[in-house]
């Protein structure tokens, strides 16, 4: 019996000894079998999540859309105003610029007649 029992625990440590030589199967399954699982999962939270949410009422819908549509309106009015300023600021100080050429130009003329005048 003692033979008997050797054997069947050396046939026991061998098949633990095969048992961690073999590379573990994934206990999850393969890709395939994974990736049906997740999109299973997935579709059933966002199912879960769907029945959580809150629509509101169409009177609420359209009292929101009315203060988004005067917000915008209002921002595009002040934008438009401060463009349009800025756009008057910049060609007046053009105009200021090309202004003082021009009398620089006619001082510098006149100077030149002047010096002819009196050297003549």
């Amino acid at each position: 019996m003692a033979k008997n029992e050797v054997s069947t625990a050396a046939e026991k440590v061998a098949a633990a000894e095969k048992k961690k030589d073999k590379k573990p199967a994934n206990p999850n399954g393969n890709w395939f079998q994974r990736a049906g699982k997740a999109i299973k999962k997935f579709c059933k939270d966002l199912k879960g999540e769907i029945k959580k949410i809150v629509w509101p009422d169409a009177k609420t819908v359209l009292k929101s859309t009315l203060v988004v549509l005067v917000m915008v309106a209002i921002c595009g009015a002040v934008i438009f105003v401060i463009d349009t300023l800025l756009s008057k600021g910049i060609d007046g100080l053009q105009n200021l610029a090309e202004n003082k050429a021009v009398v620089e130009e006619t001082t510098k003329a006149a100077m030149i007649a002047a010096k002819s005048f009196f050297i003549a």
